[in-house]
């Protein structure tokens, strides 16, 4: 593992938390019927930590000597509450796959600081995961419960 081979991977992180952002007040404007206002409020709930991870990582990038991505990867449509909450549980654990990966290159080129931070993030995301797959009442693994507009209300950690 190189310095430009970790900056590209950590910029296609960014891309992707800049996506989340995009993709939980997306899904805070269209989400809609009698559990919108606690489907609202999760999701805007999450974009601070996201917004955070967005900011770390535009930091240490350049802190590496690349240049930040101002481009979000590309965000899932959803045409209804299930598929948003569906779309954000793959999102999660496309994040916590690309940070538990980043955290060995971190290790490799002996950054440990990053590599802890990263972890953190990990911890971070797979809390969102485990969140999001309540609310679906899924367990751990999306789409065995159902989400079908009950009575599954989001709580914030």
């Amino acid at each position: 593992m190189d310095r430009e081979k970790l900056i590209e991977n950590l910029n296609r992180d960014l891309a992707a938390e800049y996506a989340a952002i995009i993709q939980y007040l997306t899904y805070a404007g269209r989400v809609a019927g009698p559990h919108r206002p606690t489907l609202k409020a999760f999701f805007l709930s999450e974009v601070p930590d996201e917004t955070g991870h967005a900011i770390f990582l535009a930091n240490k990038i350049a802190s590496l000597g690349g240049e930040p991505t101002t481009e979000a990867t590309p965000v899932a449509p959803a045409a209804d509450e299930t598929e948003m909450l569906e779309r954000i549980a793959e999102a999660e654990r496309r994040a916590i796959d690309g940070y538990t990966a980043r955290a060995r290159e971190a290790e490799e080129l002996g950054d440990l600081g990053l590599k802890t931070a990263l972890e953190n993030m990990v911890q971070d995301e797979t809390e969102h995961l485990e969140e999001v797959q309540k609310i679906l009442g899924a367990g751990t693994g999306v789409g065995t419960g159902g989400w079908h507009g009950g009575s599954a209300a989001p709580r914030r950690r």
